[in-house]
């Protein structure tokens, strides 16, 4: 099995989507990474946001959604977890850590956007509670939440990866995704048409809910313990 997830995995967890109605675009326009290159005032409104989110990631914790598919992996039925989410909390519900690609970065980590250094968030993080709006790292370089913002290219190696298992799997399971983020959303219809059995779980339509054979709309927190505890 290969799982594919998105916000929705999270919200339960008290961490806010992104798309829908009171999610985090109804208050915020993403900061794309051109414009935190190339202006100050960018940059400086991308750590408010991004200082304010922090501490909801940090508060949060996995709920039983997450313990489902780690329950799954340790029992030898997840070849591999590629994540939409920055939070880390598949990371902190004991999935194992080499059978997951943060295919849009993690916020756990910074990373200098002049000489390439990375460090844990908390170092940026501590700068900017005591009053650096911008965080830099020593070079003198403005740190950056390792995330992938817009106009930002993903990391190949890990898009092939997840291209590569989706070829490869016997089933395939996108979980409290949209599946509207190209390229990723890819994974099913390559899935599919390389011969794999195809879930969709998640309470909004998606544009493959036609090509999927299973569409479970249930709650993504109830749905996925209920498999785990069929399948283990």
């Amino acid at each position: 099995m290969v799982v594919l997830t998105g916000a929705g995995i999270s919200t339960a967890s008290g961490i806010p989507d992104f798309r829908s109605p009171g999610g985090r675009w109804s208050n915020y326009q993403p900061i794309p990474i051109q414009d935190f290159l190339a202006s100050e005032a960018a940059r400086l409104e991308y750590w408010r946001y991004k200082a304010e989110t922090w501490q909801v990631i940090q508060e949060a914790v996995p709920n039983p959604a997450h313990d489902a598919l780690a329950e799954l992996a340790r029992a030898d039925r997840v070849s591999l977890l590629v994540t939409q989410n920055v939070d880390g909390l598949h990371g902190r519900s004991g999935f194992p850590a080499d059978r997951i690609v943060y295919i849009h970065g993690n916020d756990a980590e910074v990373v200098c956007m002049a000489c390439g250094r990375r460090e844990p968030r908390s170092r940026a993080q501590e700068a900017w509670e005591r009053g650096e709006a911008v965080p830099s790292c020593a070079c003198g370089g403005p740190w950056k939440p390792a995330t992938i913002s817009f106009g930002q290219s993903l990391v190949a190696e890990d898009l092939e990866r997840a291209f590569d298992a989706a070829r490869g799997c016997d089933l395939f399971v996108a979980a409290g995704t949209s599946l509207v983020v190209g390229p990723i959303n890819e994974m099913l219809p390559l899935a599919r048409s390389s011969g794999a059995h195809t879930a969709i779980l998640t309470a909004s339509e998606t544009p493959f809910d036609d090509q999927s054979d299973w569409k479970i709309d249930g709650a993504v927190e109830e749905v996925l313990p209920a498999i785990a505890a069929e399948l283990t």
